[in-house]
């Protein structure tokens, strides 16, 4: 949607993003946090809108709730059934997406500028009289059913299924997001109605705008969709107590190629290393085919396709979580690898050339994130609900480039000890010759 003149950038001695004009924050009211980048480049619009939804806020024996009511945002709302309140969005070429995680609801909505007004009164229309048919929860139930059925024969699904209760024990983080059969089976159009009356609200709400509307206009649409809402907050989730089990758990299945999630604790957005261990993770996991575990896992000893690490974070804590898929006569062998990679890379650190390749990588890279008026939104948004500053859109490359040797060392050996490594293999392994056992006891396929 726009060109990025990264040359021009460097050249003005601005190495963030490629944005239109600084971000700034509008003020629409207490507990409501707005990011807005105004463009007139292109005639579109695009917004994300975080709220306090997440599936961590499900009760007790009803997982999926909140992706539920996630997946109803589009089937009615106001006057408009489902099939009427589709239509105005698809008439009106509005794309809308509805994404639900741990924590959060995310919202996000593309749209031409002169369609602005009526995405908006949707948007609105939708959080503040949603209608819960019968006739559509039933519908969308039946999908959601069908897809934990389906999952239950992936065993990358069923890995990660299993390792967040593996990880997390009884915490709701450890539950599915999209829930299990038992608990969207107990779900009634009630529940549905208080989940969205005390989750979809203006209290916690984060918001990032960009594109062709000015701020004033933006203020007044944002008010009309927010103010009418609650500006409770639900209660803040119950503290992470259990974090990682380290050891193998076996989900047992007739596959012939298993899947293992393998995770270790890792830093909340606030830690001193976080952004050092952003770094340090890159390197040995997250740097696609230059990463170490691909040299090693892939390259090297040809064990997988594929091999790659990466930061989750919650608001209750951070987790360093990777995955591998390889034959089941080679998953034993994989995991062997891995371990034996991360007590390296955690006893010794990378080196000057590997930090300098990622620096130039990650500052480099940056500026594609802003490409679009939906991509700035996107990224706008994930640094609001990280609870960043808005000065940090422009100081994070230069945050990287500071970095030393030592910071991403100490970074490093706080978070790849493998002794510390919870993993999680869906489908049935075969032992290497070694002799070696899997850590931990199976764990029976459900």
């Amino acid at each position: 949607m726009r060109t990025i003149a990264l040359a021009l950038l460097f050249a003005l001695g601005f190495a963030g993003p490629a944005l239109a004009s600084a971000p700034r924050a509008l003020d629409i009211g207490p507990n409501e946090e707005v990011w807005f980048e105004e463009d007139h480049t292109v005639p579109m619009v695009a917004f994300s809108v975080a709220l306090p939804a997440g599936s961590v806020y499900d009760p007790a024996g009803k997982a999926g709730l909140a992706a539920f009511a996630a997946y109803m945002f589009n089937e009615g709302a106001g006057p408009l059934n489902s099939e009427a309140y589709q239509s105005e969005i698809a008439d009106r070429a509005i794309q809308l997406t509805m994404s639900p995680d741990r924590d959060w609801l995310i919202l996000s909505v593309s749209t031409l500028s002169s369609q602005a007004k009526d995405a908006f009164r949707l948007l609105a229309l939708a959080l503040q009289h949603p209608r819960f048919d019968a006739d559509a929860v039933e519908r969308v139930r039946a999908q959601m059913l069908q897809q934990v059925q389906q999952d239950a024969s992936d065993p990358a699904a069923v890995a990660a299924d299993r390792f967040y209760q593996v990880y997390f024990g009884n915490h709701p983080y450890g539950h599915p997001v999209n829930g299990d059969t038992a608990g969207l089976t107990a779900i009634r159009v009630a529940d549905l109605k208080a989940f969205a009356a005390t989750h979809w609200v203006k209290g916690g709400a984060r918001i990032a705008v960009s594109g062709d509307i000015d701020a004033a206009t933006l203020t007044g649409l944002l008010k009309a969709t927010f103010d009418p809402l609650p500006a409770a907050m639900p209660p803040a989730p119950p503290p992470v107590v259990h974090a990682g089990n380290p050891g193998e758990t076996i989900v047992p299945m007739v596959v012939p190629q298993p899947t293992a999630l393998f995770g270790l604790p890792g830093f909340a957005r606030a830690d001193k290393d976080y952004l050092a261990g952003y770094v340090a993770n890159y390197i040995v996991g997250g740097g696609g085919f230059s990463s170490r575990l691909t040299v090693e896992v892939r390259e090297k000893r040809g064990l997988t396709y594929g091999i790659s690490t990466g930061f989750a974070d919650f608001h209750r804590g951070g987790l360093v979580l990777g995955q591998v898929a390889t034959r089941r006569d080679a998953m034993d062998s994989s995991l062997a690898v891995v371990r034996q990679v991360l007590a390296d890379y955690a006893a010794h650190g990378p080196t000057a050339a590997e930090l300098a390749d990622a620096k130039t990588y990650l500052t480099g890279s940056y500026p594609l994130a802003f490409a679009s008026n939906a991509g700035i939104a996107s990224q706008l948004n994930a640094f609001e609900r990280a609870g960043l500053p808005l000065a940090y859109v422009a100081r994070r490359n230069s945050l990287i480039e500071a970095l030393t040797l030592d910071d991403v060392k100490r970074a490093a050996a706080r978070l790849f000890d493998p002794a510390r490594m919870t993993v999680v293999v869906g489908g049935s392994i075969a032992v290497a010759s070694t002799g070696r056992k899997p850590v931990g006891k199976p764990a029976a396929h459900n």
